[in-house]
């Protein structure tokens, strides 16, 4: 009885150290852009700021913080969220053109977000909430195929390959060009804070029409094609750059204009 039960725990460790590793994986690497963004924002904020969103994340760092929107999509209770990371839309029509999801998008979201954090009234577990979506959500809208076309539900049901592995092309964009640069998020968040400062909108209307401007782009560009070389994916890495820095300076300017 005593084997039994020994082997039996080994069994259960076994199972949840191998479950780990897997998702730990995915996760890690699907984090990188967003905790980019997020290092970023935190290191752009003013200093009074920084103390104000401290402690609205209970101490946790922005780049910690900025995958928690990702995270809870496991759990039944957060389902109902899943609509806020996207808008998807024809690529010869805008946002302020469409019928929007009456569960939400994106863009609701984020101004929601802003609204919520703004408001004087606001409990601090809410401002807390919205504070984790929107840093999120601001390295959502910043990746193009979150605002690609419902008929291929942004770019996921395109499947092709990079450089031989089965993917689709938005989780190339996602995940694979950015694990490509084989660099962790401080590494990569020390090279673009030597960028030359970019312009940027404190508007989600201005962010979602700029991004959908990117995506019809990738859209023509991968017609096509079924296996991303490192042509491609060398030629856009310095886009994809630019859009994280970007991301992260437009998360600072606003999280700057909403608590100073």
């Amino acid at each position: 009885m005593k084997n039994f039960n020994s082997y039996f725990l080994f069994l259960i460790i076994l199972f949840f150290s191998s479950s780990f590793n897997s998702f730990d994986k995915s996760i890690v690497w699907g984090s990188i852009g967003h905790k980019v963004v997020g290092e970023i924002a935190e290191r752009k904020l003013n200093p009074n700021v920084r103390l104000v969103v401290n402690d609205l994340l209970g101490g946790e760092s922005m780049a910690s913080a900025s995958t928690w929107a990702d995270e809870i999509k496991s759990d039944p209770l957060y389902k109902k969220y899943s609509p806020w990371h996207y808008v998807n839309m024809p690529l010869d029509k805008e946002y302020t053109d469409i019928k929007k999801n009456p569960n939400g998008d994106i863009v609701t979201t984020l101004k929601e977000c802003i609204r919520v954090l703004k408001n004087p009234e606001s409990s601090k577990e809410s401002k807390s909430f919205y504070l984790k979506f929107l840093i999120h959500l601001v390295g959502d809208i910043h990746q193009p195929l979150h605002t690609g076309m419902f008929e291929d539900r942004g770019g996921n049901d395109i499947k092709l390959s990079f450089l031989g592995k089965p993917t689709n092309f938005h989780i190339v964009w996602d995940i694979h060009i950015i694990e490509y640069l084989n660099m962790d998020y401080l590494q990569i968040s020390d090279e673009l804070m030597l960028m030359n400062e970019v312009d940027f909108s404190l508007s989600p209307d201005e962010w979602v029409y700029e991004t959908h401007q990117d995506v019809k782009i990738l859209y023509t560009e991968i017609k096509n094609v079924i296996n991303i070389e490192k042509d491609y994916i060398n030629s856009k890495i310095p886009f994809i750059k630019h859009k994280l820095f970007k991301a992260g300076s437009t998360l600072a300017g606003v999280l700057n204009d909403i608590f100073s």
